[in-house]
């Protein structure tokens, strides 16, 4: 399956949706943002992008995401998961928290790096995109932190102050904010996973 025969959703309630949906057009494939869950008829695969994730969450229980995002999981369809997206595909989140969706076997501590004053941009060698002398420069806002992870998951990126960024099964997670970055190489490892997997044909 070639790339531009690749249609991957982007969730478009709320967030970075038209910064994701460029990184997608850049890597070959077709990017469509999702405003019902009609729209996720036929994706290949799924974007959750940041936010604010309490907002998200109640958005996703609000117009009816909730069980058909639930369903796109278990039929195995790739979800890709940015800060708020992290966290709402999440089992565990630390705290209190709204609606989760409890796809990816990971604990999540919501506001590890503190307010949106103490953003920042670190690089980070991620597994699976190494080039030398050249790692992932990662732009962290309001950012979450992996504090565990299940038998299945397999950990890609670390800080000094844990994990930001794992993959378990189909779904991808990560801390940061890969689509604020001229940088494509993770979403072409979303990209490369949804190939992988072929044209699931999903409906809801």
């Amino acid at each position: 399956m070639a790339g531009n025969d690749i249609t991957i959703g982007v969730l478009a309630l709320q967030g970075a949706v038209r910064e994701h949906l460029e990184m997608i057009d850049s890597c070959g494939a077709r990017g469509i943002g999702i405003k019902r869950p009609s729209g996720l008829n036929g994706v290949n695969g799924l974007i959750i992008p940041g936010g604010e994730s309490t907002t998200i969450g109640k958005l996703v229980d609000r117009y009816g995401f909730t069980e058909a995002l639930r369903g796109l999981g278990a039929r195995g369809v790739p979800i890709f998961g940015t800060c708020a997206g992290l966290i709402l595909l999440a089992r565990r989140v630390e705290g209190r928290h709204g609606p989760l969706l409890e796809l990816a076997d990971v604990t999540v501590n919501r506001n590890a790096f503190g307010r949106q004053v103490d953003s920042f941009e670190q690089d980070i060698e991620v597994v699976g995109i190494e080039e030398e002398d050249r790692p992932f420069r990662a732009v962290f806002i309001r950012a979450p932190l992996i504090v565990e992870t299940g038998d299945s998951v397999e950990v890609m990126a670390r800080v000094d102050q844990g994990v930001v960024m794992a993959s378990d099964n189909q779904y991808l997670l990560a801390a940061f904010h890969p689509e604020l970055t001229g940088d494509v190489r993770i979403h072409q490892y979303f990209i490369d996973m949804v190939q992988k997997k072929g044209k699931s044909g999903a409906e809801v």
